[in-house]
């Protein structure tokens, strides 16, 4: 340990005879400091910061470290702007300049703590404050001119303190223009150099030195004033821009040169060229040409060019007119009101007219001057916008023309410009003769009558076209195999023939219809395929025809209809699901299926019999369950109607009100269906799903919404496709929507409750027993009639 010594006696004051002045050892120092009189551990320091600064001894005992507490180098590492960087100007110890240092200003002058918190290469990214300016450049070598006034933009970059200056290329100047100060940070003139310009060495009407030129910035843009006012820089007034003396002679005395003795007359089209140019005036017109009468007025079409006042017109030919085809009518060119004139000597017509006063002298040139007065000019007259309208009559050279119609941009034009609303049009065509209606003979009985009738069309038989549209939009696409199947048996008084089933469908890409018996052990019918899929003509139509056959639609086959299939007469009993489906969604197509329809039907029928059918029902539900049979249903809607409703109506309403048999899959065979797949990808996450359960579950009551309870499922991964999560999540539900998450997951655990595999044997199925099952529907139970009544009667008070 060292501790500090009080001064000892003279005698033992005195150094050792084996210490030397630079003995820097602990025992050493320890001498110098008792020789001294002096505390050791401030003789320690003393020395300490003499040896690391470099200093004097009368250097460190100066007041300025006197009764100091920090000795600490500088770090050399730090951060400018944000960005780590080394730094070799840093000062001495405890932050004191060594000698011969100067504090050198950072490139950004705005003090720490204020602005934007990012660094400045981000806040002021792509932000540039430009300065108009001038300089002004001697010119020894000629004597025409002595300076150059040469202007120029200087660009200051706040995000990087650099300067950029350009000028700007003038043609023809001789000069080399462009990029004259890259941009780069540019000292300030001397005795400053060390330092570089700053956004603060900028204003306006002031004088700037670049590397000895001096640049005088006259004014700045709007963003760049209001840049340097937010900072704080009061703004010069913008001080006038001078002329180069020698450019505005030269200028002058081009004008002098180019300037006539006489002033020419200005022909300006370009601004009529740029205000309609691509805006075309469209007329149609006919000309009773006197040598073809036989064929009628020959059509044309007029345009007339806004642009440049030009018309061309092109002749309409119609097929087999026997004329050549020519590009154009009237090629385009100015239309002159009197064409035909009769033919000027050359140079009569000019834009100018010259006067030959001064003869020809020696070196046999002519001296001629513009006659203003314009003696003996030509002048044509040619047809404008306003000559053009509908009804008019225009010369195109000696061919009078009709103008009968024009289009809806030339309406609009006529419009706006000279207020004309009458665009009644000038009827020029003959009227065609009415078409002979084409007598087609009646079916003869060989083909088709498709056939048939091709052949009656054209001389080339085409096969028939098939309406692919309705091909693509019903044929069977993924799950949806647009079949209409309905369970049938035959009309008859046959005993044997009563108890056939018939299975009948429709397709609906093409309307064809096939139908499939039905195959019964021990009935002596072999069953299958009854008749092939085609399309079915429907009864009572004559055979030998001119119209063609009426056939069977979709809309012709319900439940409870009576059809006839090639003599034999079927009754539609009912329908599968898909069936039902397909209709009740498309019931604008199928009537019967139209709930609408048919609930303002029964409504219409039981407007007056309000107490006495509220009875009825009161009556047939002696218990107050709300539910009646089906069968109890369909009579009271057959009583009440008197046969005014099929039986698919019926089955409409009945669905719509009815309480469905959930007898489906059953639910052990679907927990074992999942439990396998779980095993199958080691799922055993349970305790973690219980974990998330729990933690969603805030009031604690086992019981969780489905979609939130589908949202954890997912999280996890769960291996279960998705229709079996759904439907065992909604077997888990209660009337509140809710799902009893536990029980669920206990449910699940192949670990914990493992529900027996049920071992299913199919057999392969025979090409002919796909259509031995007859379509079924999930049977409707019972009916709620309350929801009826309220529909039908409103709501009983």
């Amino acid at each position: 340990s060292v501790r500090d010594e009080s001064p000892r006696s003279p005698r033992a004051s005195s150094p050792p005879r084996d210490v030397t002045p630079h003995d820097v050892t602990p025992r050493g120092l320890r001498a110098a400091a008792a020789v001294e009189g002096r505390p050791w551990r401030s003789f320690f320091t003393e020395r300490l910061i003499r040896h690391r600064s470099g200093l004097s001894r009368e250097a460190v005992q100066s007041p300025s470290l006197t009764g100091e507490e920090k000795f600490h180098r500088s770090q050399i590492c730090g951060y400018s702007n944000n960005v780590p960087m080394m730094f070799h100007d840093k000062p001495g110890i405890g932050g004191e300049l060594l000698p011969g240092q100067t504090l050198k200003l950072t490139n950004s002058v705005f003090p720490q703590g204020i602005g934007s918190s990012p660094p400045s290469w981000i806040a002021f990214d792509k932000q540039v404050l430009c300065f108009d300016a001038y300089f002004e450049e001697e010119v020894p070598e000629k004597n025409q001119e002595l300076y150059r006034i040469r202007h120029c933009k200087i660009y200051f970059y706040p995000e990087d303190d650099t300067i950029q200056v350009t000028e700007p290329i003038v043609e023809n100047s001789g000069l080399n223009q462009g990029t004259l100060v890259r941009r780069h940070q540019i000292p300030l003139p001397p005795p400053h150099e060390d330092q570089f310009y700053t956004m603060y060495d900028f204003n306006i009407n002031i004088e700037i030195t670049l590397y000895g030129r001096k640049y005088k910035i006259i004014d700045c843009d709007e963003y760049t004033k209001n840049f340097l006012r937010k900072i704080g820089i009061r703004l010069n007034p913008p001080a006038s821009r001078p002329d180069d003396p020698y450019t505005t002679e030269r200028q002058q005395r081009h004008l002098a040169s180019t300037n006539p003795f006489h002033p020419y007359e200005r022909f300006d089209t370009l601004k009529q060229f740029l205000e309609f140019d691509g805006q075309v005036l469209g007329f149609s017109c006919v000309w009773n040409d006197p040598e073809s009468q036989l064929t009628g007025p020959r059509e044309l079409v007029l345009r007339y060019y806004l642009s440049d006042d030009t018309i061309d017109i092109k002749e309409v030919l119609p097929r087999n007119s026997g004329r050549d085809v020519v590009p154009f009518f009237l090629k385009r060119d100015k239309l002159p009101k009197n064409a035909p004139a009769p033919p000027y000597h050359p140079g009569t017509i000019t834009n100018y007219t010259l006067l030959n006063v001064l003869g020809k002298p020696e070196r046999n040139k002519g001296y001629y001057i513009r006659d203003i007065l314009q003696t003996g000019a030509v002048h044509q007259e040619f047809y404008k916008d306003s000559d053009l309208k509908i009804g008019a009559v225009i010369n195109v050279w000696g061919r009078q023309i009709l103008l009968c119609d024009c289009d809806e941009f030339t309406k609009e034009h006529y419009r706006k410009k000279y207020g004309i609303v009458d665009f009644t049009p000038i009827q020029y065509k003959i009227p065609p003769p009415p078409k002979p209606e084409k007598i087609i003979p009646p079916y003869n009985g060989f083909g088709s009558e498709e056939d048939s009738l091709s052949s009656c069309r054209s001389v080339v038989v085409k096969a028939l076209h098939k309406d692919y549209r309705q091909f693509l939009l019903k044929d069977r696409y993924g799950m949806d195999s647009n079949i209409l199947r309905y369970a049938a048996k035959l009309v008859t008084d046959s005993a044997i023939d009563k108890d056939r089933k018939f299975i009948i469908s429709f397709f609906l890409s093409d309307d064809t219809i096939s139908i499939f018996e039905y195959a019964e052990r021990n009935s002596g019918i072999a069953g299958g395929k009854f008749l092939e899929r085609s399309r079915i003509k429907k009864p009572g139509q004559e055979l030998f025809k001119s119209e063609p056959s009426e056939y069977y639609k979709a809309q012709d086959l319900f439940v409870g209809a009576r059809v006839c299939f090639h003599g034999h007469n079927f009754l539609l009993v009912d329908a599968d699901e898909y069936t039902f489906n397909y209709m009740e969604k498309n019931a604008n197509e199928f009537p019967m299926a139209d709930f609408c329809v048919i609930f303002n039907k029964l409504k219409s029928m039981t407007e007056s019999r309000a107490k006495e059918i509220r009875k009825t029902f009161a009556i047939t539900d002696p218990e107050h369950t709300n539910v009646i049979g089906y069968d109890t249903f369909r009579n009271w809607v057959v009583s009440v109607a008197g046969g005014g409703f099929s039986e698919h109506e019926i089955m409409t309403l009945g669905r719509h009100y009815g309480v469905r048999d959930e007898s489906q899959i059953d639910l052990c065979f679907l927990l074992s269906v999942a439990q396998d797949k779980l095993k199958k990808n080691t799922f055993e996450n349970f305790e973690q799903l219980n974990a998330v359960f729990l933690y969603n579950d805030r009031e604690k009551c086992g019981l969780l919404p489905y979609e939130t309870c589908r949202t954890i499922f997912k999280s996890f991964k769960f291996p279960l496709p998705d229709d079996l999560l759904e439907t065992l999540l909604t077997r888990f539900e209660d009337n509140q929507k809710q799902v009893d998450y536990r029980k669920f997951v206990h449910a699940l655990n192949w670990r914990e409750n493992q529900v027996r595999v049920f071992e299913v044997t199919k057999e392969p199925p025979k090409r002919e027993d796909i259509w031995n099952q007859l379509p079924r529907s999930p049977p409707v139970t019972g009916i709620r009639y309350p929801p009826l009544l309220d529909d039908l009667f409103g709501k009983e008070e």
